[in-house]
């Protein structure tokens, strides 16, 4: 195995392995956090840094074809969408009674 061979099999899907613990570890560590204004940015950060992770390097995406990367970006366009509508529902239902 060459040296270009052993770190694109081993040692980037290991780095980003840790990396997501690391992720993992923070996200656990700052739901002991007492509520604060910035709890909810920065669950989001974490959780972004997490997907960019996942779409980078797992899905492959930094070495995809430019229509592969469209279709996940529109994919998860229509998924903030429909996050977004969800959230708007509940929330209006809770304003109205």
């Amino acid at each position: 195995m060459t040296r270009r061979e052993l770190k694109s099999v081993v040692l980037v899907p290991l780095a980003t392995w840790a990396c997501l613990c690391l992720a993992l570890a923070a996200t656990a560590a700052y739901a002991f956090i007492p509520d604060a204004p910035i709890k909810p940015i920065a669950a989001l950060a974490i959780a972004a840094f997490k997907v960019i992770l996942i779409a980078a390097f797992f899905m492959r995406l930094d070495r995809a074809s430019a229509l592969i990367r469209l279709t996940a970006a529109v994919g998860f366009l229509w998924l903030s969408f429909l996050f977004i509508f969800a959230f708007a529902d509940y929330t209006m239902r809770a304003v109205r009674g």
